[in-house]
């Protein structure tokens, strides 16, 4: 099927959205220990705040 076809009564236009090619935001370069952060959402049942977080942060 070629981009920018209808499926399903909807058209995918993903360029008229893209301002350069990237679908995520450029890294802010901050690296964190994903895993052990993980297993404390698990247990909280929700997010880290932006302070909670920090705490992972590999430096």
């Amino acid at each position: 099927m070629v981009a920018g076809t209808k499926q399903n009564g909807r058209i995918i236009n993903l360029e008229q959205y893209s301002s350069d090619g990237r679908l995520t935001i450029p890294s802010d370069g901050k690296v964190f220990d994903y895993r052990k952060m993980i297993e404390v959402i698990e247990k909280l049942g929700r997010p880290l705040t932006e302070m909670e977080a920090e705490q992972y942060r590999i430096k």
